[in-house]
């Protein structure tokens, strides 16, 4: 399992349609290419990933904020309880090589902030772009589409791992 390339997912538990659609395929590209995907377990852009990854024969992991594996959504395939609530976001965050955010509040703020305090680097589609005193920072990877956000992330994946 080791060898494998973990990416987080990550998004509001309410979604739009649209960021549904587009998590959902990022499940699919995932499964696709041989990634685990690792969310936050519950609904929204979590269960859309989930669903596309299961759809598509990939492994799924919800690290949830309770203590009950039974909140999981039907797509989590191993559910992590942690009973730690929001704080379990710096796990979801960090047991990715690297993020994928789609959409998303605060919770998924504050888990792109933990990926990218430690180094992971996280890809983006529709949404949050970080601004401090009128300068935007360029460090999230703004991209258009699933397949790009996949391909995104697998690319720094190897590009990390072969820096060392």
């Amino acid at each position: 399992m080791k060898d494998k390339s973990f990416v987080s997912v990550i998004g509001a538990s309410r979604a739009t349609a649209g960021e549904l659609k587009l998590a959902e395929e990022v499940g699919r590209e995932l499964a696709r290419r041989g990634a685990v995907l690792v969310c936050g377990g519950l609904g929204g852009i979590m269960e859309a990933a989930c669903r596309g990854a299961s759809e598509e024969g990939g492994l799924t992991i919800g690290i949830l904020p309770g203590d009950d594996r039974n909140q999981a959504n039907p797509y989590v395939q191993i559910p992590i309880v942690s009973g730690i609530g929001y704080a379990r976001n710096a796990t979801v965050a960090k047991t990715g090589q690297a993020v994928i955010a789609v959409g998303g509040g605060y919770g998924t703020l504050s888990e792109i902030a933990f990926a990218l305090q430690s180094g992971i680097p996280v890809i983006g589609l529709n949404t949050w772009s970080p601004c401090h005193n009128g300068k935007c920072d360029e460090s999230i990877f703004g991209v258009d589409d699933p397949v790009t956000a996949v391909t995104t992330a697998l690319a720094l994946i190897e590009q990390k791992s072969e820096v060392g």
